[in-house]
């Protein structure tokens, strides 16, 4: 059977692991929450209503692309198109293509710094790896003007990140809404969490200074992983509703 992703790629590591998704999820709440499209995801009513479900969905539809056969996960590409076209037709006008760049450069981006923060730093032929892998699921879905490499990418992320970033009314109503489903303590979590990935620029737009609380723990949970403990520091940080459907994120690799 041909898989979209090869069963020995980094990519299945990065996303087999509930923990490195978590840090993927933390980093794209922050940078999704200053997108400039990000009123397409309060026109259905879905993101404000619920954050985490509709974030969480996001990195669900990735990880089910990265571990199916080549033809499934085409299917699922392709589904993923056609609900957002349904959305365009209800609101008539198009999202932008650089709107839907965005969010595929947000999983390429906290892939590597959520791997490299958890376990180790990527070599230029995993990263090129990576980016491979999120560059045919754009190319399926249609995305115009995706460079053709890793090196290609990175200015035209630094362009990204100057150009279709602001802090704006849904920036705060959306890390409302985080604090709201959250608690208080795991929202702090998800902050010091948020720091410890996302770029120079996301920091600046949300006033996060460089140091993060969770500088010192990450060692520490790194030792637990080891030990086999690192399912008390779950428990106690994640929402019981998710505990579940994060638990299942940990898959045997190969």
């Amino acid at each position: 059977m041909e898989y979209f992703v090869a069963r020995n790629s980094v990519v299945r590591k990065i996303w087999g692991k509930s923990d490195t998704i978590l840090f993927i999820f933390a980093g794209a709440s922050a940078e999704f929450a200053l997108n400039k499209a990000v009123d397409w995801l309060y026109f259905t009513g879905k993101l404000p209503s619920d954050p985490l479900k509709r974030l969480f969905s996001t990195v669900e539809y990735a990880r089910k692309i990265v571990f199916s056969s080549m033809d499934d996960a085409n299917r699922s590409i392709d589904s993923m198109r056609k609900i957002h076209t349904s959305v365009e037709q209800s609101r008539g006008t198009t999202i932008p293509d650089w709107a839907y760049r965005d969010v595929l450069f947000m999983l390429i981006h906290y892939s590597i710094s959520a791997y490299e923060l958890l376990e180790n730093k990527l070599s230029d032929e995993d990263k090129e790896e990576v980016y491979n892998v999120f560059y045919r699921v754009g190319i399926r879905m249609g995305l115009k003007e995706l460079p053709s490499t890793y090196n290609e990418w990175l200015p035209v992320r630094d362009m990204h990140l100057a150009e279709n970033l602001q802090k704006s009314e849904y920036t705060a109503d959306l890390f409302k809404q985080y604090k709201k489903h959250l608690g208080t303590m795991r929202f702090k979590v998800l902050i010091e969490g948020q720091k410890l990935v996302v770029p120079f620029r996301v920091k600046e737009l949300l006033d996060f200074s460089d140091f993060s609380l969770l500088t010192p723990i990450v060692p520490i949970y790194k030792v637990s992983r080891l030990m086999k403990t690192d399912w008390l520091i779950k428990n106690i940080l994640l929402p019981s509703d998710y505990k579940d459907q994060i638990n299942e994120l940990d898959v045997q690799v190969g």
